[in-house]
């Protein structure tokens, strides 16, 4: 099997989307930009210290949603963080055995397998509120959209599902910087990136969004967004 990775932070700033690659499994992380944090307890601190709690409990028959709940509630005890006020990220997580894959999303962060057809998995609970002008006032809370922060219930509400490994030749996880290529701006098919190569995928991303730099093509409320994504070939 062969793991790639490619990532850029939105210009003239440090990325907070993170990936950890792991002998079994892949995380993606997008740490939620805040304004109002301070640096060291910002949205790119909170992904880097889940991907540690996720690295040290991820097994190979654990649930996911039990694994994120527990690594919410482990990173929560450890740094004092208050549900509401304290950073947060989006997640994924892909796990493979001999015999299966399992795949995990949280909020925006979308996982797509390849086969002999093409699987999306996706949480669409935040998107399905944006009209919602205040749309803060339904994080991680029922009839809303959830996102890992200081309240372990978020993981249990993760999308789940497992695929049969003979099944699939790949998949991808990858944060929304990467993913609204395809769901907003159109520039590829989820096909596309089974095979393409993963930095001319972001270059082209990044060349889209400042032709539109004012937003009128593909509204939106910042002009770049972080990228991350990662693609596992399990025929390579």
């Amino acid at each position: 099997m062969k793991i790639e990775t490619a990532e850029q932070g939105a210009p003239d700033r440090i990325t907070e989307d993170r990936i950890r690659v792991l002998p079994n499994a892949v995380i993606v992380l997008d740490g939620v930009t805040s304004r109002t944090r301070p640096p060291d307890r910002n949205g790119g601190w909170y992904a880097s210290k889940l991907a540690d709690e996720l690295a040290n409990l991820i097994t190979e028959a654990s649930p996911l949603t039990e694994v994120l709940a527990q690594a919410i509630r482990n990173l929560t005890e450890r740094h004092d963080l208050v549900p509401g006020d304290s950073p947060s990220c989006t997640a994924s997580i892909v796990r493979w055995t001999g015999d299966t894959i399992d795949a995990l999303v949280l909020c925006d962060t979308p996982v797509v397998a390849f086969g002999q057809s093409t699987h999306v998995l996706e949480d669409t609970r935040l998107e399905d509120l944006r009209p919602d002008p205040d749309i803060l006032r339904w994080k991680n809370k029922p009839g809303g959209y959830w996102v890992a922060e200081a309240d372990p219930a978020a993981g249990l509400q993760a999308v789940t599902t497992s695929w049969h490994r003979n099944e699939i030749t790949s998949v991808i996880a990858l944060t929304d910087g990467v993913s609204c290529g395809v769901s907003e701006y159109g520039l590829f098919a989820w096909d596309d990136l089974k095979q393409l190569p993963l930095g001319e995928v972001l270059d082209r991303i990044r060349e889209a969004e400042r032709g539109d730099s004012e937003h009128k093509r593909w509204p939106r409320y910042k002009t770049h967004d972080d990228q991350a994504i990662a693609r596992i070939s399990f025929t390579a």
